[in-house]
């Protein structure tokens, strides 16, 4: 036996070995038929588990003080952001059933093995700055934690060690792989129930509802631009959409997959809105705290502020292992020639330093949070235009093209770039900024227009690159058909 064949031979052994084990080490090669065994049922805790964010609380307090909302305003925003942002992403989901590979593989489909790297590329480095944002916070609930029970205040020793301490547990789950993460979330959505009810008998208790109900109402303009905020949140798990549907039978319900991920979201984010917004009637400091993990904590009674901060360290370790999952098939697409859990290892070091930087020399951790996501929406956005048009017009994919990087693979297109997917995806991305304003970046067509006062940048970039997509001429497919190349357009 010769020795090349030798090794092929025992690392075949040892991914099956550590497939027994619980490690998933399929990359973004298509799942076989065999192995897709899930079901449209277990995509609810997936998603139920993508959202348990304190965030999302300190965010339903801005709602009350910064947008001047009053609760029956911040209910129709609690049920229509979800809806509006995982109802696309269950609908970009759809597409991991038809191919069974990740999202970033099947979108070599779309935009050809080199144009994906654009998009791909700017998706991955977006996801260093999410998941920095989810380390930070969980770093600051474990240190908060540590000084409920100890009396133990941070230092930068601490800091460092419980930022640490983080993206190993969350590359942990994240390595092992699907079967890690979906029995974590299992948990997490029986965590997050049991801390809801002590939560809603808390603020039954304690609220002054007659404070709460005499708000005014805000104006339409300011609940418009709530649901834009928070809409744009779910934005970012679209491209990570098929990485969770993938091991889908074919034959799995599409409406199952939409309406089990809408029905995680708002299972979540609705209530955690809604905590928020009440909150802010007596702590309105909630809303701009710098730290508004300790900030809950030290406000809350202690019997309910250590569930709930630890309920928000399992749903940031959660929400960043399922994204570094993502990654690691985001990196390998790129041209990483690592297997899976080592392509991981790229965003969980980026994230303990950005994450480091971040708590030691940021002023203010919200402003940093609005601005990011307000840029981040578009970046993920344009994908999603052109993405989604052509799922709906594609049933299938070629699940042997999708891994040839050749010029001979039926996604090479032109010069392996598919012309309509890459203009349509840059002029979407360009009209976005244009109408997107944060704290770092304003358009110029920012201010006195309707997409840009009510922050639906992120759908305007929706909008333009799916429509360019739908009307630019596209390149024609080349598949191998009995021994000769045929030109298909599609």
């Amino acid at each position: 036996m010769s020795t090349t064949a030798h090794h092929d031979g025992a690392l075949e052994h040892l991914e099956e070995s550590l497939a027994h084990h619980g490690l998933e080490t399929r990359g973004i090669e298509p799942v076989p038929d065999s192995e897709r065994t899930a079901t449209t049922r277990g995509l609810l805790s997936i998603w139920i588990a993508a959202n348990i964010t304190v965030l999302l609380v300190t965010m339903g307090a801005g709602l009350a003080v910064s947008f001047g909302l009053n609760f029956w305003q911040a209910l129709v925003v609690g049920v229509a952001a979800p809806i509006v942002s995982y109802g696309l992403v269950g609908l970009i989901g759809i597409a991991g059933k038809r191919g069974g590979a990740p999202g970033m593989a099947l979108s070599r489909a779309v935009f050809g093995r080199r144009g994906n790297l654009l998009p791909g590329g700017l998706i991955w480095v977006a996801r260093w700055g999410w998941e920095t944002i989810n380390a930070v916070t969980g770093a600051y609930a474990l240190l908060a934690v540590l000084d409920i029970l100890t009396g133990v205040r941070r230092n930068t020793a601490l800091i460092i060690v419980a930022l640490l301490l983080f993206v190993i547990t969350t590359f942990a789950i994240s390595g092992m792989g699907i079967r890690a993460v979906r029995r974590c979330n299992r948990w997490a959505t029986w965590l997050f129930g049991a801390f809801s009810v002590l939560v809603l008998g808390y603020l039954i208790a304690e609220t002054d509802w007659g404070k709460v109900f005499g708000q005014r109402a805000g104006s339409t303009a300011a609940m418009i631009t709530g649901i834009g905020l928070i809409a744009a949140g779910g934005m970012s798990w679209a491209p990570a959409a098929p990485d969770f549907t993938r091991y889908l039978p074919g034959t799995a319900s599409s409406a199952a997959i939409v309406r089990n991920t809408v029905g995680g979201a708002v299972i979540v984010v609705l209530p955690m809105v809604l905590m928020g917004d009440v909150m802010a009637s007596s702590t309105p400091g909630l809303a701009k705290a710098a730290d508004p993990v300790s900030f809950l904590g030290a406000t809350l009674p202690r019997w309910l502020a250590v569930p709930y901060l630890l309920i928000a360290l399992v749903g940031m370790l959660l929400i960043n292992a399922m994204s570094m999952y993502s990654a690691g098939f985001t990196a390998q697409t790129l041209g990483f020639r690592v297997h899976r859990h080592w392509a991981v290892s790229v965003n969980a070091v980026i994230s303990l330093v950005l994450g480091g930087v971040l708590m030691l020399a940021a002023t203010s951790f919200m402003g940093s949070f609005i601005a990011f996501l307000s840029l981040l929406a578009v970046a993920f956005s344009a994908w999603v235009g052109v993405f989604g048009v052509d799922m709906l017009r594609r049933r299938e994919y070629d699940t042997a093209a999708l891994l040839d990087t050749s010029p001979a693979g039926a996604y090479w297109y032109r010069a392996g770039f598919s012309p309509a997917a890459v203009t349509a995806w840059a002029l979407g991305l360009a009209t976005g900024l244009l109408f997107t304003t944060s704290d770092w970046f304003t358009g110029p067509l920012a201010q006195n227009n309707p997409v840009g006062l009510y922050g639906l940048g992120w759908l305007a970039t929706i909008v333009v690159s799916g429509l360019l997509y739908a009307v630019l001429p596209k390149p024609a497919v080349v598949t191998a058909s009995a021994g000769r190349s045929t030109a298909l357009a599609v």
